[in-house]
């Protein structure tokens, strides 16, 4: 149940992050705001941190060097997400989004990728992101 309160929580931050992020670049420009966005993070990030006694650097050696490039996706994402919106608008681009993550999603399950387990690619997931690709059409047709 958590597991998709926390996944709703997500996913409508997202989409609100996305719009509130894409009015910023009209202003500031793309690499500010990504800036702005990334440095007002992490600074939350460190002092939520800070206060919580579960955080450690201390094991941070036996992490896997790949898992820490992280924050790089964190800015492709964000530049992505705002000149995708600011080209498409909110509702196609987050639907594109979304279909792209859980195509990729599916395939990480599939191979079991980085350290995920495996989960096989079923006929129900193939059907149901060809059902999502429809829907982007739809959404997109023009009368």
């Amino acid at each position: 149940m958590f597991g998709i309160l926390y996944s709703i929580v997500a996913g409508v931050s997202m989409s609100i992050q996305g719009v509130f992020n894409t009015r910023l670049s009209d202003k500031l420009g793309l690499w500010i705001t990504t800036t702005i966005v990334q440095g007002t993070g992490f600074v939350i990030a460190l002092m939520l941190a800070f206060f919580s006694k579960k955080n450690t650097l201390q094991n941070i050696g036996c992490c896997k060097k790949l898992y820490l490039l992280g924050g790089i996706l964190g800015i492709i994402i964000t530049v992505t997400v705002i000149q995708g919106i600011k080209f498409l608008g909110p509702t196609h681009s987050i639907a594109i989004i979304l279909v792209a993550q859980l195509a990729t999603a599916a395939l990480i399950d599939f191979w079991g990728l980085f350290d995920s387990q495996k989960i096989s690619f079923t006929t129900n997931k193939i059907i149901g992101l060809i059902m999502m690709v429809l829907g982007i059409i739809i959404l997109k047709w023009r009368s």
